[in-house]
């Protein structure tokens, strides 16, 4: 299978473990940004556009053609879908060809019926009504790192396959070379395990969003040289994902300010793109700042207790905690001294009760459901090493379906 199992004892704790910080950023008010091809949701000062958007290929768009009621007009054509949830607000039907037409104002005077909805949004037809803000999503730790019989990997499958299987947020660490100016995607050293180029990756990504116009993704990268952001202009131009890349109408985005999935999709805007840290909006817009929008509990823990606990950014208030969004690090690591480094390597031999959806001592479900009591609410993204193990074929993905009210139904893996 190529997954290096380790044996002895790790004695290292979780507060030992390093964790990686940087700049911070914080924001005293909310800044708005006009924008005329991202829709979205219902907070304090966003905008909302009804305009035309095209997306590359497949991607579903906002057109004249189509079925759509509104108070101005109607016009039908043949359909094979509908795509419904804007808050009350957006009703639309997608049609064979992938266009679709959007209500984006709702008429006091409509009699018409409420479209059922048949076609799903990243698997399930729940979700295209729901905020991208409330939804859980399991979310690959080092996506990239899939390399056979390297202690370092942290998946064993490749990144096309991980979206195959329901994989929504692709997470990566990505290394500037000055020399080549190339950012390279490399386990803490990219003598211990480089991945190749982050525009090669990207480039596959960017080919499987196209080919799935109704699914929305993340993608949160680490910014391990901690470069300025203008440097990941070109690998995301040139892998083609740009154009599927989401631009929020203010920064920073709290829960209520996220579009729905549905907004997305008609929008062609379903990548959610984050870095971890020297984003800046202002400059590149379609570069998110990580932690002023999303916080993380503990990074790469070496105990079975995984707390519930905020520890990027440091210090963070609760009040802003509750008000954004956030990722459970799921992953459990051992010490591994590798050509002379220190490493946090994905400890395999307990892989089977960390991804379980059980509520064992040490296992995903527990954590899941330890994180909805404490927060009020369930995480919105669980990420874990080698998804594909657990105490069944995609464990990681129902313990998500449970928290999301819904039933995994799905074949895992690969």
């Amino acid at each position: 299978s190529g997954l290096v199992i380790l044996s002895g004892a790790n004695t290292k704790t979780s507060v030992e473990a390093s964790v990686p910080t940087g700049d911070y950023i914080t924001y005293s008010t909310t800044v708005l940004v006009s924008t005329s091809s991202t829709t979205s949701g219902t907070g304090t000062g966003t905008e909302t556009s009804s305009g035309s958007s095209t997306g590359k290929g497949k991607s579903a768009k906002s057109t004249g053609t189509g079925s759509s009621t509104s108070g101005e007009e109607t016009t039908t054509s043949p359909a094979v879908s509908f795509l419904t949830g804007g808050g009350g607000k957006t009703t639309s039907t997608v049609t064979a060809n992938g266009t679709a037409t959007v209500n984006a104002t709702e008429s006091s005077t409509s009699t018409s019926a409420t479209p059922t909805n048949t076609q799903a949004c990243n698997g399930y037809t729940e979700f295209c009504a729901r905020k991208y803000s409330n939804i859980t999503e399991v979310c690959a730790h080092n996506s990239p790192f899939s390399k056979s019989n390297n202690a370092a990997a942290n998946q064993v499958l490749s990144v096309t396959t991980q979206l195959n299987d329901g994989i929504r947020m692709l997470q990566a660490q990505a290394h500037f070379n000055s020399t080549t100016n190339n950012f390279y995607l490399c386990h803490t050293s990219c003598s211990i395990l480089n991945a190749g180029t982050l525009e090669d990756y990207l480039t596959t990504v960017a080919a499987w969003v196209q080919d799935h116009p109704y699914d929305v993704i993340t993608i949160l990268v680490g910014n391990a040289d901690y470069v300025d952001v203008g440097n990941f202009t070109t690998p995301i131009e040139n892998s083609g994902l740009k154009p599927y890349l989401y631009e929020p109408p203010k920064i920073p985005m709290g829960l209520d300010d996220w579009p729905t999935l549905s907004e997305m999709i008609l929008t062609a805007k379903r990548v959610v793109f984050f870095l971890d840290y020297q984003a800046n909006q202002t400059a590149v817009p379609y570069v998110l700042d990580e932690f002023s929008q999303m916080w993380e509990t503990p990074f790469d823990p070496t105990n079975q207790s995984f707390p519930c606990t905020v520890q990027r950014p440091p210090s963070l208030a609760e009040a802003d905690a509750k008000d954004r969004l956030y990722l459970i690090n799921h992953n459990l690591n051992a010490d591994l001294s590798i050509l002379g480094e220190s490493i946090l390597v994905p400890n395999t031999v307990e892989l089977n009760v960390t991804n379980a959806n059980t509520t064992e001592y040490g296992s995903l479900g527990l954590s899941a459901n330890q994180c909805e009591q404490m927060w009020g609410r369930p995480p919105n993204r669980l990420n874990v090493d080698y998804y594909n193990y657990g105490n069944f074929n995609g464990s990681v993905f129902a313990v998500a379906a449970k928290h999301n009210n819904v039933t995994y139904n799905g074949v895992c893996c690969g």
